[in-house]
């Protein structure tokens, strides 16, 4: 049975009688009265004002040999924290007796109680579980399933992220994954699985039911509802049986932002004529925003700089004023002090100037006071919306600029010189709520060069999920990198809808995101927000439809620069195989395979690199097995046919070479005083590497685990195409993170 139309009209009555009465927390009699509604499973259970209301008659309705009494009273939440719980005997003088003691322990005196029946189930992990649904305002409605009973939080602090609590999407879980999803909490495993050949305590489709029965109250939310949470739902033969919930009210309606028009992003992206404002006959950012567009080859008659009392600027014509103007422009790039923005983007988008505009400066949001210029340019801007083309759209403030390869532009007010070169062009679109960290990643993805660089700012207007939806329209971009410290109204769920299109297409979308502590739990009185705050369940969804989580920038960099050079090489299973010349990266890439699996080498594989290391003499020194330990003695022949040869097995789905470059069997240094070794003649490791990169298809990672005097190498390979990583443990974590995003992929 679903939930329709008439239950959640009684849902709605008893929230409105609540709102009438003032109060943003349901009773347990309402609490319960909704659930009934909802269709999911209750004690038996009666309402009394007093003690004097218990009778014979009434403890005959309920079974068992005990009962639960629990006091009622306004805005009276996790009532066993405040003693307002007991499990009298199922008898007259002892339910008295009961209430009388919460009387005297509660601050202030019960509107009543309830007295209900004692449901019998095991109280060991699995045979209490928690039910929440929640309104989250990045991603919208969403339902949790965790461990339940009182220890909830103190279980949830021990086990691994990600699997104390299952969260699910009516919007983003699809049906045919729910109960997939679910099985992520260890709880719920517990309660659906059999444990030491005991039948499973839960169906998973029970449980599966009770959890699409709570998103079918997404339509409350938030405005009438703000989250629901069960805790305990008890495991019991005939099912699960709520035991206890928390209703919070919603605060009323709230504002969404009409839709960005998708033309006018794509414009943004590659546009054919810019105007820029707030450059500097001398050295300021609007300034090297000119030079750094000039020098990526646009135009300069299809670019305007608005500056009085100039008539030229490094070949660029001036004019004074936006009414000057000589057209309407695709990009206008705004680089004014933070007071004199407001006014300026407000006319420009009145007067309809603008395509699309990049705003530079902070202090409109983020600074004290800045909130009222920022609502200029929005009222601005709702009003464009208005308009048949949907108005212009505005990227920042406070962001440090785009750079667009197709557009042929960069507006990142940062000097060339201080931006490592980016030789290889790369399909990389990066997308950051930071300035900052995107020129790091720049700098640290060199000699890779993204094909976009998109600093969001404050998101005033375009979001992340803009991006990512405007993106997936470029064939070109295979991997999109987005850092954020939070998403706008609805945004995160946008911004995932978008992901699994490019997760569809075969593409690759990887996240950090910062600001991972519980957010909002202090405002909520569920246990459920304070162990999962946006973050965890950002994280839990997006892994659902695909999006590899990265957990630092530093793996965040690592998974840019391995699924780029990886892409087009698709993994068919988890098993690894590895080579490398230093035992140390053998026992590393075992003790850290995780998910890999260490594929068994078969008989032929054994006999293959065993006919090949018998003539260095390596197998006088070691074993052959898998990771396999070439020894400093291997030359670049030898490393190279032993990696081929593990490639080839059909019993390897992917690879890791270590290639640790000290050793003198190995050129890899550049020419130079002291040595006579070469990286770049025939024959060294460098091109032997490349040469094996270029004749296997299967999905490998190089690892050179060694300091800058072995730059040069590792440049040399990553030219090649090659991914080369630190060290042994974050390629097996990149490695993983690929196989698991190729596997899932549609």
């Amino acid at each position: 049975m679903g939930v329709n139309e008439p239950h959640l009209s009684a849902i709605r009555a008893i929230l409105a009688t609540a709102r009438a009465q003032g109060r943003d927390i349901l009773s347990e009699p309402e609490g319960l009265a909704l659930l009934d509604a909802l269709g999911i499973a209750i004690p038996t259970w009666r309402l009394v004002a007093d003690e004097a209301a218990v009778d014979g008659e009434l403890l005959a309705a309920l079974p068992g040999e005990r009962v639960v009494v629990k006091a009622v009273a306004p805005g009276l939440a996790h009532k066993t924290e405040h003693g307002a719980v007991a499990f009298p005997a199922r008898t007259v003088e002892a339910v008295r007796a009961a209430m009388a003691a919460m009387r005297v322990r509660l601050p202030s005196p019960p509107t009543g109680f309830t007295v209900t029946e004692l449901v019998a189930h095991d109280r060991d992990p699995g045979g209490e579980l928690l039910l929440s649904f929640r309104w989250t305002d990045d991603l919208g409605p969403v339902a949790a399933v965790g461990a339940g009973g009182v220890a909830t939080e103190f279980l949830a602090a021990d086990l691994r992220p990600g699997s104390e609590l299952a969260i699910v999407s009516a919007a983003l879980t699809p049906p045919e994954g729910m109960e997939r999803a679910l099985a992520r909490a260890t709880a719920v495993r517990l309660a659906t699985r059999s444990v030491r050949g005991q039948q499973p305590r839960l169906a998973p489709e029970r449980l599966a039911d009770a959890v699409r029965r709570l998103l079918a109250l997404a339509p409350l939310a938030p405005d009438e509802l703000a989250e629901l949470e069960i805790n305990p739902a008890a495991v019991t033969p005939d099912g699960l049986v709520a035991l206890d919930v928390l209703v919070r009210l919603g605060d009323g309606p709230r504002l969404v932002r009409p839709p960005r028009p998708a033309a006018a992003v794509a414009r943004l992206l590659a546009p054919r004529s810019i105007a820029i404002v707030g450059v500097s006959s001398g050295t300021n950012p609007g300034r090297v925003i000119l030079q750094n567009v000039l020098r990526e080859g646009f135009d300069p008659a299809a670019i305007t700089v608005i500056k009085p009392g100039a008539g030229q600027i490094d070949g660029v014509r001036c004019v004074p004023d936006l009414a000057s103007l000589p057209a309407r422009v695709d990009l206008l790039v705004v680089v004014l002090p933070a007071a004199a923005t407001p006014g300026f983007v407000a006319e420009a988008v009145e007067r309809d100037l603008a395509v699309s505009l990049i705003v530079i400066p902070g202090g409109l949001e983020e600074k004290r006071g800045g909130g009222p210029l920022a609502a200029r340019m929005r009222e601005s801007l709702a009003a464009a919306r208005a308009r048949p083309d949907g108005g212009p759209v505005i990227n920042g403030g406070n962001c440090l600029g785009i750079r667009s390869r197709p557009g042929r532009y960069d507006t990142l007010f940062i000097p060339h010189a201080k931006l490592p070169p980016g030789s290889i062009p790369a399909p990389i679109a990066l997308v950051t709520g930071s300035g900052a960290f995107a020129i790091t990643r720049l700098s640290r993805l060199a000699p890779l060069d993204p094909r976009y660089v998109i600093t969001i700012g404050n998101q005033t207007d375009l979001t992340a999920g803009d991006y990512l939806a405007s993106l997936a329209d470029d064939p070109e971009v295979r991997v999109v990198g987005v850092y954020v410290e939070g998403f706008v109204r609805l945004d995160g769920l946008r911004f995932l809808e978008a992901a699994a299109r490019l997760r569809a297409d075969g593409r690759s979308v990887v996240l950090y995101r910062a600001g991972r502590t519980a957010a909002g739990a202090g405002a909520s009185a569920s246990h459920t927000a304070a162990i999962a705050g946006d973050a965890a369940i950002t994280r839990a969804l997006a892994r659902q439809v695909g999006v590899t989580w990265a957990e630092t920038p530093a793996e965040f960099d690592d998974l840019l620069r391995s699924f780029a050079l990886l892409d087009r090489r698709p993994s068919a299973g988890r098993r690894l195989g590895a080579a490398t010349n230093a035992g140390s990266e053998c026992v590393t890439i075992a003790d850290h395979a995780g998910p890999l699996a260490l594929a068994r080498f078969s008989a032929a594989t054994e006999r293959l690199l065993g006919d090949l290391l018998v003539p260095a003499g390596i197998t006088s020194v070691v074993d052959v097995r898998n990771p396999l330990d070439l020894t400093p003695i291997a030359d670049a022949h030898t490393v190279c046919e032993a990696m081929r040869g593990i490639l080839a097995s059909d019993e390897v789905d992917a690879g890791i070479l270590g290639l640790v470059p000290m050793t003198d069997t190995l050129d890899t240094l550049p020419p130079g005083e002291g040595h006579d070794e070469d990286l770049g003649r025939p024959g060294a490791l460098a091109d032997v590497v490349a040469d094996l990169w270029r004749t296997t298809t299967k999905p490998w990672i190089a690892v050179v685990d060694a300091g800058s005097l072995y730059d040069p190498f590792r440049d040399r390979l990553t030219a090649a195409g090659i991914p080369v990583l630190g060290t042994a443990d974050a390629a097996t974590r990149a490695l993983a993170a690929w196989c698991d995003a190729t596997l899932t992929e549609g």
